[in-house]
């Protein structure tokens, strides 16, 4: 059974940076895709990045040139690297594992298991 534990979220200014961290447990197959996503109160998920098993990314139009998604194999954990911080960027993230389908999928539904999300608040 896959496990993933998001952390480092937290309250930041405008400008400001942050790294996420998703640890997972249990194992996978070897064709995967790991992806965050991103809800704001009263507000649908949202797709923010996703990260193939051999290296391909994809990111919204909204944190293009901002977020970076990463993993560390070893370590068995993903990152997102979120940088010049907005205020629309407050919400809770959530990390997503799924199997690949050909494509970097943006739908949460594609997905099979997620963490608990941590919380990303950023002042003007």
């Amino acid at each position: 059974q896959v496990q993933l534990v998001e952390s480092g979220g937290g309250l930041v200014q405008a400008g400001d940076s942050l790294r996420l961290s998703c640890a997972q447990s249990g194992r996978t197959g070897s064709n995967y895709v790991m992806a965050w996503f991103r809800q704001g109160s009263g507000e649908e998920r949202e797709f923010v990045a996703a990260l193939s098993a051999y290296g391909a990314t994809r990111y919204a139009d909204s944190v293009t040139g901002r977020f970076t998604i990463a993993r560390d194999n070893a370590e068995n954990t993903l990152y997102l690297q979120m940088n010049s911080l907005k205020p629309e960027d407050t919400a809770v993230y959530y990390c997503e594992l799924g199997a690949y389908r050909g494509y970097l999928s943006t739908d949460p539904t594609h997905y099979n298991y997620w963490g608990q999300g941590t919380q990303v608040t950023v002042s003007s």
